[in-house]
């Protein structure tokens, strides 16, 4: 009979991500998940493998979360664009009472400290992000069927370009000094969407 495991797997993965989000991967040390998992060396690697494989889990799970609200804030909009200007708004001004462990997107700070001999965590990083942008041009795509913006909009190059945006957003956000500036930038990429509606 297999032996139950004496830790609960969805905390761990929490207090797990918590951490990589705030350090980056390179930065967490095995100690540092030691401490913040309360789990010993050996245990770590029975359950996740390797700490590459945990952050993978990790990184997973980040990006799922963000998939599923950034759905609900598309499905909850009364028109696509207005659903992406939400969606950017809220980057720009996360909850105050659920602080992020980093200000910075998780996804940003994995590829830009991954160098490119880092293949596995290098791909997986991009095919979330390659994720996300190809979920920008459904809405972009929906929007030019409802006759919301150009018909000859082509939704891959405005989801490139919004992701872009995003992207940079989210990298000024870690900035010490930012302080009520993202939230302004979050602004003008916001209108910058809706200016694309056809009047």
């Amino acid at each position: 009979m297999a032996r139950k495991a004496s830790y609960d797997r969805d905390e761990v993965l929490q207090k797990a991500l918590e951490l990589f989000w705030a350090k980056g991967y390179h930065a967490t040390s095995l100690k540092d998940l030691e401490v913040a998992l309360d789990m010993r060396p050996g245990s770590i690697y029975a359950a996740f493998g390797s700490k590459e494989a945990l952050f993978a889990e990790t990184l997973k799970r980040y990006a799922e979360r963000s998939q599923v609200q950034f759905d609900r804030t598309i499905a909850g909009a009364p028109t696509p664009l207005a659903g992406l200007a939400a969606h950017v708004r809220a980057l720009g001004c996360p909850p105050e009472d659920k602080a992020p462990p980093s200000r910075a997107c998780m996804l940003v700070k994995t590829l830009l400290e991954t160098p490119d001999d880092g293949v596995e965590l290098r791909r997986l990083t991009e095919e979330r992000m390659q994720g996300i942008e190809a979920g920008f041009a459904t809405v972009f795509r929906a929007a030019r069927d409802a006759g919301q913006i150009a018909p000859d909009s082509d939704p891959e190059r405005l989801a490139r370009r919004l992701q872009a945006a995003v992207f940079g957003l989210r990298a000024y956000a870690q900035r010490s000094d930012a302080g009520g500036r993202t939230a302004e930038l979050a602004e003008d990429i916001a209108r910058d969407l809706e200016a694309l509606a056809v009047r």
